[in-house]
């Protein structure tokens, strides 16, 4: 298995990728003098006796009342305790596993004032497959992500539950099974363990690299279903992209032509074929997808900025020996990224659900019915793209803007939030929808594709047809169509519908 050297500040978006993919990862022990100078920091900071916000202070709203040097341990328990107050169901493990690694990354800079015995544990959990039970409700994405990242502070201590594999056990059982001491929590650290951008950060990171995968996916899907309806490639040509001068779409139109690139099929109709111009599912698929492209590979330039950031409060400055107040737990970069992450998800979906839309009506595609070779007597496709435009019809209700939203918290001492949890916590499931509507492209793609009996596609869309051949075969009579949509959408979800083309598809990193 892959293992990633975790350099806090310098992470690539594709180790964040490989992390969320499962990779193993382990602290860069370069950082240990950060650390354990940051600690210091702050019993230096409380042997001048002056108030500290979230060291010897009460937080939030009672950040004015002063707490006794006796009680601090007591205070960082308690604020973990008090704040653990998600809901709704568990967040996905990857996502966990992201957000604790994040969370080792930022801690890691030294501007937290956490000991290296807390930095160890969470590696730990990290090595061992331990993984906090996080409920995925309960975050505003300001003052940091607070009842998520304290539930995982929690099962730190002891308290909550943990995954450990496909167990669900309680903290202290799951930390004792793994030979694991609950962690007894100094001046400052319940604070920086629960304070920062993490959870958001960690689910717009997983919605992107699944929208990556989608967009990788419908390159595919659309050059098929372009052969499918013997489409031209001619929009796809480079001196119309070059004058246009947008990155993504001169990259996207590159990607059809290899795609495309020594198709029998479209050489069959390049002479006397009586169509002038394609409809817009086809002939604007750079246009549309490659402004898809742009603002994730713009999205992901916020994130991989915000996931090497430090976004606790207040910040540990050692060489000062200050504590300083501000606001980098505030998720307004976040929230912003994961909206334009779902507008490019919903994009790529809705330009999809259109092709299969050509593909079953015969006067657009030129195709039998439905895709069926008896229609009337068979449906066909009808029903699939009905599924696919309520998909495309769900992620666009879900596409509304989250951080346009804002509601005042802690007593209006919180003012003003991001939303940017929930802004990336729906990403996930509308990169399922999307990609189950790819999924649904292919199968009608490809079976159009079938009615040019004797003509053959590129080498690379044919390995596409192929691939889902092995598994699903033609639709010559109706059937239950419920597992070829299940063969299909599996194989786009795991990548092997982007691995069977063999084309060096566009991607995110900035």
């Amino acid at each position: 298995m892959t293992e990633i050297l975790l350099s806090p500040g310098a992470v690539t978006l594709a180790d964040w990728r490989a992390i969320y993919r499962g990779a193993a990862l382990r602290l860069d022990p370069a950082s240990a003098p950060r650390i354990a100078e940051s600690a210091a920091a702050v019993e230096r900071i409380l042997a001048k006796g002056a108030p500290v916000y979230g060291i010897n202070t009460g937080f939030g709203k009672l950040a004015s009342v002063r707490i006794d040097d006796a009680d601090l341990a007591t205070l960082q328990r308690n604020i973990v305790l008090s704040h653990a107050a998600g809901t709704g169901t568990p967040s996905p493990i990857p996502i966990v596993r992201l957000m604790m690694a994040l969370k080792l990354a930022s801690l890691a800079q030294g501007a937290s004032g956490v000991r290296l015995e807390t930095i160890a544990l969470l590696e730990a959990m990290l090595a061992k497959g331990l993984t906090p039970v996080i409920p995925s409700q309960g975050s505003v994405g300001a003052s940091g992500d607070l009842a998520p990242l304290s539930h995982m502070a929690a099962a730190m201590i002891g308290v909550g539950d943990m995954y450990v594999g496909e167990r669900r056990l309680s903290a202290a059982e799951a930390l004792k099974e793994a030979g694991l001491e609950p962690l007894e929590l100094a001046a400052k650290e319940g604070l920086a363990l629960l304070n920062g951008t993490q959870f958001s950060a960690a689910n717009a990171l997983a919605g992107l690299f699944e929208a990556e995968l989608l967009f990788q996916s419908a390159l595919v899907t659309g050059a098929l279903s372009t052969e499918a309806a013997k489409g031209s490639d001619t929009p796809f040509d480079a001196r119309i992209h070059e004058l246009r001068r947008h990155r993504g779409q001169i990259e996207v139109a590159g990607a059809l032509r290899e795609l495309m690139a020594g198709s029998a099929i479209r050489a069959s109709h390049r002479e006397d074929d009586p169509r002038v111009q394609d409809p817009y599912c086809l002939r604007c698929q750079p246009q549309v997808m490659g402004a898809a492209l742009d603002l994730l590979r713009q999205a992901a330039t916020t994130l991989e900025i915000e996931a090497n950031g430090v976004s606790d409060n207040p910040l540990i400055f050692a060489g000062a020996d200050e504590a300083l107040s501000g606001g980098n737990f505030h998720a307004e970069p976040v929230a912003f990224a994961a909206d334009m992450i779902a507008m490019a998800i919903c994009e790529i979906g809705s330009i999809s659900e259109r092709r299969i839309a050509m593909l079953v009506d015969p006067a657009l595609s030129g195709l039998p019915a439905f895709l069926t070779p008896q229609p009337g007597l068979n449906s066909g496709f009808m029903i699939p793209q009905v599924t696919a435009a309520a998909l495309v019809s769900e992620n666009k209700q879900r596409a509304y803007p989250a951080s346009v939203d804002s509601i005042p918290t802690s007593a209006n001492q919180e003012d003003h939030v991001s939303m940017a949890a929930h802004g990336a916590r729906r990403l996930l499931e509308m990169a399922e929808n999307a990609q189950a509507v790819i999924g649904i492209e292919w199968l009608a793609a490809a079976q159009g594709c079938d009615f040019h009996s004797g003509l053959a596609s590129s080498e690379a869309l044919e390995r596409a047809r192929a691939l889902l051949r092995s598994h699903v075969p033609m639709l010559d009579h109706d059937r239950h169509f419920h597992p070829d949509m299940e063969a299909a959408n599996a194989m786009v979800r795991n990548g092997a519908l982007v691995e069977a083309a063999k084309v060096a598809l566009p991607g995110v990193a900035p």
